[in-house]
């Protein structure tokens, strides 16, 4: 399969990986679709942890559609290129057959952004059941927006060393060193309620340890193996701008691989 102009090695870890993942297809009976909402390293291993008994990919997207297939004529294995028949009559868990019906969304059009794939023994009802109760917070960072209103009180900042005032002042409180003590000299807003934050603001909010992302994992689409069928299990199917968008995205990648 070729991919993409890149030296010997990096072709043949992709080769290597497309090879682990059709093994993967072939050895496990579920293969689930999931997207990740604010990405952390450390909390995904956590989760790969927890799953040892199964395999989850993360990553190499476009890796990920050539092993799967982007089309009926190039899918590894029956229906793989699909996401559920018939589009919308998939929304809200409702299992439909491998041939399509009208729009026929493809694997490929799913893998984008922050998203990955388990292969796993377990049932639906296992998986949907662990991932919708797991979630894990951390600091947000520039960008994300601010789930509460954050201001801080006049006065000693004592949890602060002396030589971070400089640092927090640049930040832009409005501190000094009092008697040696870093001190905010006036009430200061951090943030509002929906402000997407600036840099200044994430590394404020982590300094005072107030926690505003949630990574989670949210399962999406479930292919069997025994079946060939997919189901939707979350959201809504993309819109025709977003379709669009997709058909854009494929072909910059189609044109890589020539």
């Amino acid at each position: 399969v070729s991919l993409t102009r890149t030296p010997k090695k990096g072709l043949e870890a992709k080769q290597a990986l497309i090879s682990e993942l059709r093994q993967c297809v072939d050895t496990f009976r579920h293969l689930f679709v999931f997207s990740v909402d604010n990405m952390r390293n450390d909390k995904l291993k956590g989760v790969r942890s927890a799953w040892r008994h199964s395999r989850i990919f993360f990553g190499k997207n476009k890796v990920m559609m050539v092993a799967l297939g982007r089309e009926p004529a190039s899918e590894y294995r029956e229906n793989l290129h699909q996401v559920g028949a018939g589009g919308r009559g998939t929304a809200g868990g409702r299992r439909e057959p491998g041939t399509a019906n009208g729009r026929c969304p493809q694997v490929s059009k799913r893998l984008r952004g922050e998203v990955g794939l388990l292969f796993t023994d377990r049932t639906k009802d296992e998986v949907n059941a662990w991932f919708s109760q797991f979630r894990e917070v951390d600091f947000a960072r520039a960008g994300n927006r601010a789930t509460y209103t954050v201001s801080l009180d006049t006065g000693p900042l004592e949890q602060f060393p002396h030589s971070m005032e400089p640092q927090l002042r640049q930040l832009g409180l409005p501190t000094a060193l009092k008697k040696g003590v870093v001190t905010l000299l006036s009430d200061y807003e951090v943030c509002k309620e929906g402000d997407v934050l600036t840099p200044e603001q994430a590394r404020i909010l982590k300094l005072f340890g107030y926690e505003m992302a949630e990574f989670k994992v949210t399962i999406k689409f479930l292919w069997n193996s025994e079946t060939g069928d997919f189901e939707q299990l979350e959201g809504e199917p993309e819109t025709a701008g977003e379709e669009e968008e997709v058909e854009e995205e494929e072909e910059e990648q189609n044109s890589s691989e020539d």
